[in-house]
């Protein structure tokens, strides 16, 4: 016996087990909106403001490293965005060290030697040579709508530093890690020149050096961060004593968050004594 269902009926029907079918297949895929992340996008509602990080592997007598400081400096005439940060190596009184540099060496130059200049964005990208004449490169890493904020609050004296870092999500993350790190600004010394930069000069007999990185406060590739789903605000807290070749009165941090291709997904820096609030777009 057959039975004959009226056209309207038929229809809902029909459509009921078409969605049926598409939603139980294992391959389906839900799109969800992102924003648009780019530096050309206009700033989202809600959203946080992403930084990008340049790490310069320089050197008090490396006569080629102005090259970079200088491509640097023209960034920061562009861009309140980029967060700088000197790692000195070799014969140098800042020198960071070869044993608590050598994980972050091997990371970005595993089968080389570490010749300077070497500076790189986000952790891993090349920054492309000449730096000056592709400043853009690390400009175009910024943007206005990020779903991972950060900010620090800090309380520093001559001898003691309290330090929280906190990180906020808009979006469920994994496999994230932070890095700290500690940084000393305005330290005059000379500077080895072999270029046109800063006058042609060789050396410069003072030259403010800043933003040198001092200590490492997390691993130097980062600390495992657990709790990072969307809404979740998760806090550091690093609580150590001034480090005896540190000016106090020059501290300043840079916090970073990395993903498992440990390339940089959002960077912050702060001054000693400073409280941030997230960099929300309003």
């Amino acid at each position: 016996m057959q039975i004959f269902l009226p056209m309207k009926k038929t229809y809902f029907l029909a459509l009921f087990l078409i969605t049926i079918a598409l939603t139980s297949c294992s391959d389906t895929v839900i799109v969800e909106n992102r924003p648009d992340q780019s530096a050309i996008a206009p700033a989202i509602p809600g959203y946080f403001k992403k930084r990008a990080l340049i790490e310069d592997y320089t050197g008090t007598w490396c006569g080629n490293c102005t090259r970079v400081a200088y491509a640097i400096d023209l960034v920061k005439e562009q861009s309140d965005k980029v967060v700088s940060v000197a790692i000195h190596y070799g014969n140098d009184p800042y020198n960071f060290g070869p044993v608590a540099i050598a994980p972050l060496k091997n990371l970005i130059s595993p089968n080389a030697p570490l010749a300077l200049p070497v500076s790189r964005l986000n952790r891993l990208n090349v920054w492309t040579f000449p730096e000056t004449s592709n400043i853009q490169e690390a400009i175009d890493l910024t943007g206005n709508n990020t779903t991972l904020g950060i900010a620090m609050n800090s309380t520093v004296d001559n001898t003691s530093i309290d330090l929280d870092v906190n990180v906020k999500f808009l979006d469920d993350y994994s496999d994230l890690k932070l890095v700290v790190y500690l940084l000393e600004n305005h330290l005059m010394y000379f500077q080895r020149n072999y270029l046109e930069y800063y006058g042609g000069i060789d050396p410069i007999p003072v030259f403010e050096h800043n933003h040198v990185l001092r200590s490492a406060m997390t691993h130097i590739l980062g600390d495992e961060i657990t709790g990072t789903t969307n809404g979740n605000t998760v806090t550091k807290n690093f609580s150590i004593p001034v480090p005896s070749n540190v000016n106090a009165n020059n501290i300043s941090f840079v916090a970073f968050v990395v993903g498992a291709d440990n390339k940089v997904i959002n960077v912050r820096e702060s001054h000693a004594n400073e409280n941030q609030a997230f960099e929300i777009n309003p």
